[in-house]
């Protein structure tokens, strides 16, 4: 009621209907890790397209066997990914043994930094705030494409006895053609004044993609520490000539698996709001990925709601049962765990732009996880990504052409083929979990399902938390039924579940039958969802019978 009835009259409320609108959460968000030319190390990075890597990441990179993947994603349909560049960390050496420990024990190595040197610039700015009048600049991220920036310092007042003011311009020059400009910055009337609303590390920190200021041990420059350097450019009235960097050596598996409490690798990811598919490509060209990456990864998958995909390895090079059977048994992805893991086999055969085209062969999951993201769009994340419909763009062949025999015995195992097929091309031919063995009988056997009751869970584990801390009784019990019904009957209309009626494609229960006194009592209200999935019609049988005419009986 309103708060006073004072006068005769009339009185408008407005009362809330307590219908709280579930939108489903994002179904092919793909998140990559390993090796970049450039950009953040072990920070997830969204994007929306292969220009975003190239301008963020280097785009390819011989080394990069990640960049390639990510490139198959954006040629086979994929929107959005998520970036994490991993370093090579160098294990510090142990000590060797001795028989009895020496009184005082040496110091511990100490462990280098990731990546490795940086290359530094020191910029004359002639202000007496600098040490020996110099503007030390690094690189914004590590990498050898630090060794391609230049930069300069104009005075814009000649008549500045201090030199506080100046323009500083940034360039990054063409490895290949060092006179090539590919990107520029200038940044006009910056100071190295801390009291300076232009203060030049705060400006570059906050807007250039190039560079930052090294960090001084003094009070007078706080900024964060970063590694690698810049040049300068013609025509400025101060240069100087940048000293060398690199990429640092190839990555190991354990660059890719990371360490949890340090929030690296994999478990960068933890920073990421919502990834649906994982994909980790092999840590060196024509390598593979270690069995322990990805047990590590699954076991991170299962607690995301999210569906790793797994390469063959390098070797797999025949499409027999018996080696496929040795394979997965090597991958160790098993128990209920592998429902939320797909295998595709073999890899891909594509031209390689660094090579001048030469055919290279590459892992298979950056072009599923796009395949998937189209199927998604066109259909929905319950049709299964394989088909006809589901081909594989961006590639010139497989390492491994099957017939029809050949993929019968890899089928019945849980792997996913793929296949060319006249007129066709390339396609993907299975939508199998790794639970999806035909001995397995598990009830997560196929890859739609897995991910339709994945996307499910997360969006309702997302849209109920305004159900926590309300009055658990049959006014919160009968909102909770009309808002997941309502989500759950507008997938029914979409097709999304088996029946041809709600009542025979889903339910939500939420009453005195689900939560009991007791649980009341514990501050507990149970919700149960149901639904009939729909499973892919993986054998067509057409069965054909001779009829002897017109026969009178």
């Amino acid at each position: 009621m309103p708060s006073a009835l004072t006068y005769p009259g009339v009185y408008v409320e407005e009362i809330p209907s307590g219908v709280r609108t579930i939108v489903g959460v994002a179904t092919s968000i793909t998140a990559f890790i390993g090796r970049a030319s450039r950009g953040p190390l072990n920070e997830p990075t969204a994007i929306f397209g292969f220009a975003d890597f190239e301008r963020q990441f280097g785009g390819l990179a011989a080394d990069s066997t990640m960049s390639y993947a990510v490139r198959d994603f954006y040629l086979n349909g994929g929107s959005q990914a998520i970036i994490v560049r991993v370093g090579h960390t160098p294990v510090a050496p142990a000590p060797p043994a001795a028989p009895v420990p020496p009184a005082v024990p040496p110091a511990a190595p100490a462990v280098p930094e990731v990546g490795a040197s940086a290359a530094v610039i020191d910029l004359p700015t002639g202000a007496a705030a600098a040490p020996d009048d110099k503007l030390t600049l690094v690189a914004a991220s590590p990498g050898a494409w630090g060794n391609n920036l230049k930069a300069g310092v104009a005075y814009p007042n000649p008549d500045d006895s201090d030199k506080k003011l100046f323009n500083l311009t940034v360039f990054e020059t063409d490895p290949a053609d060092p006179a090539t400009v590919v990107a520029n910055e200038s940044f006009l009337g910056v100071s190295i004044d801390l009291d300076s609303p232009r203060f030049v590390p705060h400006v570059l920190a906050e807007t250039s993609l190039l560079v930052r200021v090294q960090q001084r041990n003094d009070e007078t420059w706080v900024v964060p520490p970063t590694t690698r350097p810049s040049v300068t450019a013609a025509g400025s009235e101060e240069q100087a000539t940048a000293n060398s960097g690199s990429d640092g050596d190839p990555l190991k598996d354990v660059d890719l698996t990371g360490e949890q409490d340090k929030r690296t690798g994999i478990f960068a990811l933890d920073k990421a709001d919502l990834f649906n598919l994982l994909c980790i490509p092999p840590p060196v060209r024509d390598g593979s990925t270690g069995a322990s990456v990805y047990a590590e990864a699954l076991t991170y998958c299962v607690g995301r709601r999210a569906v790793l995909l797994v390469d063959p390895d390098a070797a797999w090079t025949s499409a027999t049962a018996a080696v496929a059977r040795t394979k997965l048994t090597g991958l160790g992805l098993t128990g209920k765990s592998a429902r939320n893991a797909a295998l595709y086999f073999p890899r891909l055969s594509v031209a390689d732009p660094l090579r001048d085209n030469q055919t290279i062969s590459v892992v298979p999951c950056g072009a599923v996880a796009g395949v998937m993201a189209r199927t998604d769009t066109e259909r929905g994340v319950w049709k299964a990504p394989a088909g006809l419909d589901a081909a594989v763009g961006g590639v010139r062949g497989l390492t491994v052409e099957m017939s029809d025999d050949e993929n019968g015995q890899l089928n019945p195992l849980g792997v996913n083929c793929l296949r060319t097929f006249p007129l066709f091309g390339r396609v993907i031919w299975g939508a199998r979990t790794l639970r999806g063995a035909d001995q397995a009988a598990d009830e997560y056997k196929y890859v739609p399902v897995r991910r339709l009751a994945l996307f499910i869970e997360e969006t309702l584990f997302r849209n109920t938390k305004w159900v926590v801390f309300e009055p658990n009784d049959e006014p919160l019990w009968s909102q909770i039924r009309l808002n997941l019904g309502a989500f759950m009957h507008d997938l029914f209309v979409q097709g999304a579940f088996q029946g041809n009626t709600p009542a025979k494609a889903y339910f939500v229960r939420c009453d005195s039958q689900t939560t009991t006194q007791n649980d009341i009592d514990r501050g507990i209200v149970n919700i149960l969802v149901g639904f009939a999935p729909l499973k892919p019609a993986e054998f067509v049988v057409v069965k054909l019978q001779q009829i002897a005419g017109q026969i009178q009986t």
